[in-house]
């Protein structure tokens, strides 16, 4: 803690010793183009420490020193506003990303009387995406349509991906669907043109690591299964 409390105040002192001129933008963006080539920058505004700019990348933050030397990955905190800076940017960059998707690219199971949107990234061999599923009609019930996209956990060409193409390709994918994840005669093996490369990588871009990945039009991200009723309740507040 010690060490992290005294790294922490070298840093600001580095960072506060920094001219405070806006930098150029596309200088840096070169600068970091041939330091990390890996890295596509899609944004670069500054951030609220002196010297310091925040760099986006898909739907990652990164801080980076004017110079382009200096690379940090991490939260930045507002201690005073008590608020988490970095993942209300996340949020922002998040939402873009989810909100270029078309209903067209989606399998979309309708609430009666909609008052929230939710998509979400499923794997049919996922247990716990199985078991949200199979209460479909309560979520539907509390006003939660649900928008799916396919990220097959196990990569291209397993069984879990070969099933999402089957599902889509089927006739009626949302038949097909549940059918598929409650294990009673799935639809058969079948290909066309699909859009489940592009859903997995979107959902590498929004850093999906396990499914049900739930994620609102405003970019907050729900992890993992939730009941009907507590998801309700998170989008409720989180619409205020």
């Amino acid at each position: 803690m010690k060490k992290f409390i005294l790294t922490l105040a070298v840093t600001s002192l580095f960072l506060s010793s920094i001219a405070n001129a806006d930098v150029d933008k596309e200088a840096l963006k070169k600068k970091l183009s041939e330091r990390m080539p890996s890295l596509t920058v899609e944004g670069i505004n500054p951030s609220p420490i002196k010297g310091l700019y925040e760099i986006l990348v898909g739907a990652d933050i990164y801080y980076v020193s004017e110079d382009g030397r200096y690379l940090v990955q991490g939260r930045m905190f507002d201690l005073v506003d008590k608020k988490d800076l970095t993942e209300e940017k996340l949020a922002v960059a998040k939402a873009k990303l989810i909100n270029t998707v078309s209903a067209e690219q989606m399998i979309t199971f309708k609430a009666p009387m909609q008052k929230y949107v939710i998509s979400i990234f499923t794997d049919i061999d996922c247990g716990y995406c199985r078991k949200l599923h199979s209460e479909i009609d309560q979520y539907m019930a509390e006003g939660i349509t649900i928008n799916y996209l396919f990220f097959p956990r196990a990569g291209v060409n397993s069984d879990s991906y070969k099933k999402a193409v089957s599902v889509w390709c089927a006739d009626d994918r949302n038949a097909a669907l549940t059918a598929s994840k409650s294990g009673s005669n799935p639809p058969p093996e079948k290909t066309c043109e699909n859009p489940v490369d592009e859903h997995m990588a979107l959902g590498d871009a929004l850093g999906v690591r396990g499914t049900p990945m739930m994620i609102s039009p405003k970019g907050t991200v729900y992890p993992g299964y939730m009941p009907a009723k507590k998801l309700a309740e998170a989008l409720s507040q989180e619409n205020k």
